[in-house]
């Protein structure tokens, strides 16, 4: 009885699975919708804000059919490796993958994942797009039966011959052709790798991307993989990684490529894959073509000019702050440089700022009140503690120390003592909270960084960079980066204006408002008054004059310009920005690779400077100079060492301030000392007080340190240094 309840059970069984999958075969699409076309493909077209065109994009399949045993053998094991580790041990569908699959299902997750090869080859064949369970299932059933009827060499095959690597080309040797300009049988191991990347998501590893560098993060994962399955060794996987790859690019059919590059991405993502290669977009943008092709002769003869300084790369943008709009983004010296990495957009890198940072942070010490341009701050020997490491010790570029200076003069010079004594009064995080909302997107944990941060010592995208400064140029208003003016469709149905008017309209709201508040797509994220005073300083040619000379690059004659120089302490990055409230211009010299360029580069005005020099004199010649409006609650008076107008203290040079700004900490003040023989100084806490003198002495006070004798008579070592106090640790 018992037997026979459990025949009828899987009986039961079988006919539901019977049923399941008759519904399922009977809903399998036939083979020769293949050859049916229920539209056209149209191509997209990019142009520049005058209708010049830039780049077509489309995707006319482009196939090559190519036989298995003609190809190396690393080109079939770099498939597997990434796509299907486990495609000799299964039937078309993989237990685990899908197991996993169904792990994110479950946890909410998009549907996905669990696809073997032979479930893409179905997929892409027979198949649509849609991600359902019912797509999957249908999908796993046609995969069995592939797997039935076919060989694995033949599915791999099948597979090689079919599968999108990314615009026109379809199956690896169009793929090799079109990337590499070879046959996929010449194909290398370090090319191959790189091509079976791709298929997963060909828009995102391209190497013709926006970055690049996830191509090359990819293809480092390719050839991991294959080294973790054993198809090749560990000296094939590091020399693969380590060869220098010659992409195949035409210069004939695209114009201002990185920003083209960049433009698609931004595309892709906004209306997908299938609609800018097959849409018929018409986008025009905000680029100017001539003022890009201008900038980007500029920057690679400047760069070819300091070839001899260990400099083989450089980029630029320029942007209108108060629009938005990007003029110009020049990703390197040359798109079609292969051995120096040409097809990474450096605009969109991460690279260290060095000392163009410090404006950010300086107007963010005014906005939180905790700092004045007339501020004195200490540029003597400081170290400070950091918790579990060695004391932080920084240094000036030069070496030496300049006693009290005011925060214009400590900006305009862009010394590093007071910089960083600025952060710790200011504090790490109130840092971060601000630059993030002025458009640094890549600082988010406070617990990574320290107070170099200031000196350069966080990573930032020159976009990035350009979007924070375009906040001091429009005195405290951020107004976000945008590359489009217009996108249409073929029939000239508009999908996207950028309303000029409206942002207009917006700032002009935003004018009279204070931090905090919103308008339309802008906001403002900082006061006035705080943003023009930091502008300010960078204008003032007098405030760095010590350290640059009254004549340097960053001087546009008869212009009045706001520039800050950059260079970090390892001397692999060289920057320049600098802005009028109607254009901002950045530029950056170095190597992709990150190796230090020559120590004779780094003057602070050499290197990116001529370049952002050219650049800006070219956009702002026969333009009459455009003073920045000074905001009402930004006064002019003498102050003292406080920054703000005197109370009980002596003024010591007239100076702007915010009216709603307060005192800081600093001060000066003169008093009878005693001070010990043997150092000129007064004894510190516990020191012994033996043959102490009794002297009139001035003390300065700064928002880190207190009391320090600035005239007090040091002793010197045996090599003629002066030995400064020990106890130094703030």
């Amino acid at each position: 009885m018992k037997k026979k309840k459990i025949n009828s059970i899987a009986s039961v069984v079988a006919v539901i699975v019977f049923l399941l999958l008759f519904l399922l075969l009977r809903e399998l699409p036939s083979p020769t919708r293949l050859t049916s076309s229920e539209r056209y493909n149209v191509t997209t077209q990019i142009f520049d804000r005058h209708g010049e065109l830039l780049y077509e994009i489309y995707a006319d399949e482009n196939r090559v059919p190519i036989y298995l045993k003609d190809l190396p053998p690393y080109i079939a094991e770099a498939t597997v490796a990434i796509e299907d580790e486990r495609f000799y041990h299964h039937l078309g569908v993989d237990a685990i993958g899908v197991f996993r699959a169904l792990l994110n299902n479950l946890r909410g997750k998009s549907i996905q994942g669990g696809s073997t090869i032979t479930q893409q080859l179905v997929k892409n064949a027979l198949l649509t797009k849609e991600r359902t369970i019912s797509r999957k299932a249908k999908e796993a059933v046609l995969a069995v039966l592939t797997e039935i009827v076919y060989s694995k060499k033949d599915i791999l095959e099948m597979y090689l011959n079919y599968v999108s690597y990314g615009g026109t080309a379809v199956g690896i040797e169009s793929a090799a052709k079109q990337y590499f300009g070879k046959s996929a049988k010449d194909l290398s191991l370090a090319e191959a790798a790189l091509l079976a990347g791709l298929p997963q998501a060909p828009s995102r590893y391209s190497p013709f991307a926006s970055d690049a560098t996830a191509a090359k993060k990819r293809q480092e994962e390719v050839l991991d993989k294959m080294k973790k399955q054993k198809y090749i060794s560990d000296l094939e996987a590091e020399n693969a990684k380590g060869e220098i790859l010659q992409y195949a690019i035409s210069r004939t059919d695209i114009k201002a490529p990185h920003f083209v590059f960049f433009v698609r991405d931004l595309l892709y993502q906004q209306y997908g894959v299938e609609t800018v290669e097959k849409g018929g977009l018409r986008v025009t943008t905000t680029l100017d073509l001539s003022l890009q092709e201008t900038a980007q002769a500029s920057l690679s003869a400047e760069v070819d000019r300091l070839q001899n300084y260990r400099v083989s790369n450089g980029a630029a943008m320029v942007i209108k702050p108060n629009t938005g709009e990007i003029l110009a983004m020049i990703g390197s010296k040359d798109y079609f440089d292969n051995e120096h990495d040409g097809q990474v957009n450096v605009a969109l890198a991460l690279r260290q700022p060095g000392s163009s940072i410090k404006p950010l942070m300086y107007a963010t010490a005014f906005q939180e009140k905790v700092l004045n341009p007339g501020t004195v701050l200490l540029d003597a020997p400081t170290c400070f503690a950091v918790i579990n490491q060695a004391n932080y010790c920084p240094k000036n570029y030069d070496g030496s120390f300049r006693g009290p200076v005011s925060v214009r003069d400590s900006l305009g010079n862009s010394l590093n003592i007071p910089a960083v004594k600025a952060l710790k009064a200011l504090g790490l995080e109130t840092f971060i909270k601000q630059a993030n909302a002025m458009g640094i997107s890549n600082w988010q944990d406070p617990s990574k960084y320290g107070l170099s941060l200031t000196l350069g010592g966080g990573e930032v995208r020159m976009i990035d960079l350009a979007q924070a400064f375009a906040v001091l140029a429009n005195k405290g208003i951020k107004v976000p980066v945008v590359a489009f003016l217009e996108i249409k469709d073929y029939k000239g149905k508009s999908l996207y204006q950028l309303d000029l008017e409206q942002r207009a309209a917006d700032f002009a709201v935003l004018a009279e408002y204070k931090r905090g508040e919103k308008s339309g797509e802008l906001s403002r994220v900082m006061d006035q008054a705080p943003a023009y005073l930091a502008a300010h300083i960078m204008q003032d040619n007098q405030a760095r004059t010590a350290a640059f000379g009254p004549r340097s690059e960053l001087v546009i004659p008869g212009q009045i310009v706001s520039a800050k120089t950059g260079t970090t302490n390892n001397l692999k990055d060289n920057w320049t920005v600098g802005f009028t409230p109607e254009y901002l211009t950045i530029a950056w010299v170095g190597n992709n690779d990150s190796s230090p360029m020559n120590p004779y580069l780094v003057s602070g005005v050499t290197g990116a400077a001529p370049i952002w020099h050219d650049i800006m004199a070219f956009i702002l010649r026969g333009q009459e100079p455009l003073w920045p409006e000074k905001p009402d609650d930004v006064k002019s008076a003498p102050v003292c060492a406080t920054g703000m107008p005197p109370e009980k203290c002596e003024p010591r040079y007239t100076e702007l301030f915010w009216e709603e700004g307060v005192a800081s900490r600093s001060k000066v003040e003169k008093r009878n000392t005693w001070i010990k023989a043997d150092t000129g100084l007064p004894p510190a806490t516990g020191e012994s007080e033996e043959e102490l003198v009794l002297e009139e002495h001035s003390f300065y006070t700064d928002p880190i340190v207190e009391n320090y004798c600035l005239d007090c008579r040091r002793a010197v070592d045996a090599e003629g240094k002066t030995v400064y106090e020990k106890n130094l640790v703030h």
